[in-house]
């Protein structure tokens, strides 16, 4: 089998030379013409139900694409999986996995902590129908109940990189599917379904697309999940755009040289911000603190890009930092080519509750392509402000 760099390339773009082109086409099409109305009816009736065209119609660009079938099956052969199902943005493809899991008669759901904000906030209002337990990765048996339908971790979590052993998850879960958002990973770097994760979810938004210019979500699954979320997607309307689906399959070409390359800056910005008098803690994998577990090179080939700190001084202090940088930007999101930097607490983990939610001294940064010398000089001028 070819390795992960070659197929990242390659993925979906087996037929290109038979097809005589060398980028994949763009469908557009929200219609399709229907051959007779017995063809096009079976045709919505499979499609709907979650199967593929297997030959019939497209009928409707809700119901199947082929751009997007295209992303999903190399997205799906990098992750180890079956298949794939792309939607509109990361939490679109959540949405998906808890709305079939209470459609099975599964409502609940076991969640560990730390989790991205959007998922804690959603878990907790019960809006889907869902009802939450959290529990830690050694409470996670103990909290199953008759009708849960989902354990769902996150690693390495968002915000403070905490990481989770994937298989030990999967064997407290017994026959319960395991959800592994893997949005800070990327395949490059963890593929949760070789640990035994029946759900891998990514917001796309981030490392796959890479470069800050297209939104969705991605949930690589079992055949059996894969249908079920099909069918969700085709009665709930959040499909993925073909443009954006041929943005997300060229952003997967170079993402292990771009994963690599950020890991390196990140690992050097992290050991620089040890050295730090104003910096309290640095959280990243690749600190040997803060992977307990070893996981580091037996589940996870590097410990990515993204890291956190905390600065002494609390809450004040980090905006001083945020607002003191000239070439890394404020902004929220990760996984593109520039770096950025936010305070998960006042924005993207505000409506998680006050117990559970990141210190006030914490600032995230995604480490992107620049220099690190380059960044390190940014950071120190912001921290000199303390």
């Amino acid at each position: 089998m070819t390795q992960l760099d070659t197929r990242s390339v390659h993925a979906g773009r087996d037929d290109l030379t038979a097809l005589g082109v060398h980028v994949p086409p763009i469908d557009l099409s929200t219609t399709y013409p229907l051959p007779d109305v017995d063809t096009g009816g079976t045709s919505y009736d499979e499609l709907a139900q979650g199967n593929g065209p297997d030959g019939g119609s497209l009928v409707y660009q809700r119901l199947w694409n082929p751009t997007v079938a295209r992303f999903e099956d190399a997205l799906a052969e990098l992750e180890h999986s079956d298949g794939a199902v792309a939607f509109g943005s990361g939490m679109a493809a959540l949405t998906a996995c808890l709305l079939a899991a209470v459609a099975a008669g599964r409502p609940h759901v076991v969640a560990v902590r730390p989790l991205y904000g959007g998922t804690d906030h959603l878990l907790s209002t019960g809006l889907l129908g869902t009802t939450v337990s959290w529990a830690g990765v050694t409470e996670v048996a103990s909290a199953i109940r008759a009708d849960t339908g989902l354990v769902i971790v996150e690693t390495p979590a968002n915000p403070t990189l905490e990481l989770v052993d994937i298989a030990a998850a999967v064997a407290a879960a017994g026959d319960v599917p395991v959800l592994v958002d893997n949005t800070f990973a990327t395949p490059v770097l963890q593929q949760p379904a070789r640990h035994g994760a029946s759900l891998v979810l990514h917001s796309a938004t981030k490392y796959l697309g890479g470069h800050g210019d297209v939104m969705g979500g991605v949930v690589a699954a079992g055949v059996e999940w894969v249908g079920r979320l099909r069918q969700v997607r085709a009665v709930t309307g959040g499909l993925l755009h073909p443009l954006a689906a041929y943005e997300l399959h060229r952003g997967l070409q170079t993402l292990p040289v771009r994963v690599r390359a950020q890991q390196a800056t990140a690992s050097k910005v992290a050991d620089w911000l040890s050295a730090q008098p104003t910096v309290e803690q640095v959280y990243y994998p690749g600190l040997s603190e803060c992977d307990p577990l070893a996981l580091i090179g037996r589940q996870q080939a590097g410990p990515g890009a993204v890291l956190a700190f905390t600065v002494t001084g609390g809450y004040t202090a980090a905006v001083r930092v945020a607002a003191s940088l000239r070439l890394i930007t404020h902004a929220v999101s990760l996984g593109g080519v520039d770096t950025l930097i936010q305070h998960p607490a006042a924005l993207t983990h505000r409506l998680v509750i006050p117990e559970a939610r990141p210190g006030e001294g914490l600032l995230r940064l995604s480490l992107g392509l620049e220099d690190p010398e380059d960044l390190t000089t940014d950071l120190s001028q912001a921290l000199a402000r303390l």
